[in-house]
């Protein structure tokens, strides 16, 4: 697999990366997490209204930029490089996504919208739901069909930037049809029977909210999609909001490295600068394998999944290779952040130094859209069906080669 990146490619990797180090430090950061309960607006105007960075896997259409899942991990490790306080991950990784599959004018309107940076949205997936939607079905709100509409009642106990977005996907089941699936949307910061609660959590770069919805209308037209459709568009958001994740845990270990390299080249302890132990080059060695083989991973299954894009084809093929990708982010990430933390020695955990903010970034994305072991488990099933498949075509295939040689000798 060649995983060399195009100019284009490196071009946007690298603006990304000079913005985002320049918008979003360690000040910035900070200052978002006590003073604006996680988000940095200022910097959410620059990013999706000024630089246009929200269009860029919206399709053409409607009014995008029309790129690949590629060019979105590069984008995304910059962004969990540092620890970007802007909602991305949910306009972007999840809403847009999920919009993007969905066939009705005012999916494409809304697309438009976000493409432009007018609109902050989210997808309410359930987060405890791991990585794929089959397992989310119990906890989703029930649609109640009236006259005028729908109404929804229910609870999502934690939505990614669900008290900020003005536009939520909502998943839900149609009552009576306890089976079917169906997206709706509600716009708006006001909504008569919703309400948002955010959530204390370990890690105030990604906020989170729980939704309450005690019997909200909707019109007809806030239903998006319903059926096979609705939860194959739902699954595959959940499978690339993952592989998204992924690369941002990528960009969080990267730094965890560069901070670490920088703290040892100047703390001095014997006389001499820890950056020389041996000791300690072995640790950070060890961090830099972690995070390449981790990086080589993301990319590989990015460049997958727009290969199946091209060629028009279901992504069921890429899905391993995304868990792979994952699993591999997840241990990485949560290894870099520990290491970073000891070679800091005894201020590695202080509030006053960054790898706590990372600590803690690792372990709540090491737990959403797919824990180690949730991963570890879809490719060992995945392995085990294709193997099933293989073994029950050659049984077929000796079956047929018998029965034309008993047909010979006959």
């Amino acid at each position: 697999m060649n995983l060399a990146l195009s100019e284009e490619q490196i071009m946007i990797r690298d603006a990304a990366a000079g913005v985002l180090a320049e918008r979003s430090a360690s000040a910035a950061v900070r200052h978002a997490i006590e003073q604006c309960a996680g988000h940095d607006d200022a910097l959410w105007r620059t990013l999706a209204g000024e630089l246009g960075w929200c269009a860029l896997t919206v399709p053409e259409a409607s009014g995008g930029a029309g790129l690949g899942a590629t060019e979105l991990v590069l984008m995304m490790e910059q962004m969990g490089r540092r620890l970007a306080c802007v909602p991305y991950f949910g306009t972007v990784c999840l809403a847009a996504t999920a919009l993007a599959q969905c066939d009705t004018e005012a999916a494409r309107e809304r697309l438009a919208r976000i493409a432009c940076g007018e609109s902050c949205a989210t997808l309410a997936l359930p987060l405890s739901a791991g990585f794929d939607f089959g397992d989310a079905r119990s906890a989703l709100p029930y649609a109640e069909e009236t006259a005028g509409g729908y109404r929804l009642s229910g609870t999502l106990e934690q939505v990614v930037d669900g008290a900020s977005a003005d536009l939520l996907l909502v998943p839900a089941r149609i009552a009576n049809e306890a089976q079917t699936v169906a997206l709706f949307e509600l716009r708006g910061a006001d909504i008569a029977g919703l309400t948002r609660t955010p959530l204390v959590t370990l890690d105030a770069t990604h906020p989170l909210a729980r939704l309450d919805l005690r019997a909200v209308e909707v019109p007809r037209s806030a239903l998006l999609a319903r059926g096979r459709h609705a939860e194959r568009a739902l699954s595959r958001t959940a499978w690339f909001a993952a592989l998204s994740l992924a690369a941002e845990q990528v960009g969080g270990a990267q730094q965890c490295l560069d901070l670490t390299l920088a703290y040892t080249a100047e703390r001095v302890q014997f006389g001499r600068a820890i950056a020389s132990f041996q000791a300690v080059k072995h640790r950070c060695a060890q961090m830099m394998v972690e995070i390449e083989a981790s990086r080589s991973v993301v990319l590989g299954a990015a460049q997958a999944w727009d290969r199946a894009a091209a060629a028009s084809v279901e992504h069921d093929d890429t899905l391993a290779d995304i868990a792979a990708a994952k699993a591999a982010a997840n241990d990485a990430f949560r290894f870099c952040a520990q290491e970073a933390i000891q070679l800091h020695g005894g201020v590695g955990f202080t509030w006053e130094y960054d790898p706590q903010l990372y600590f803690k970034r690792a372990q709540a994305a090491g737990a959403m859209f797919g824990t180690t072991s949730q991963m570890l488990s879809f490719i060992a099933q995945h392995v085990m069906d294709r193997g099933e498949r293989a073994s029950n075509a050659a049984v077929r295939a000796h079956a047929d080669h018998a029965q034309n040689v008993l047909a010979g000798v006959l």
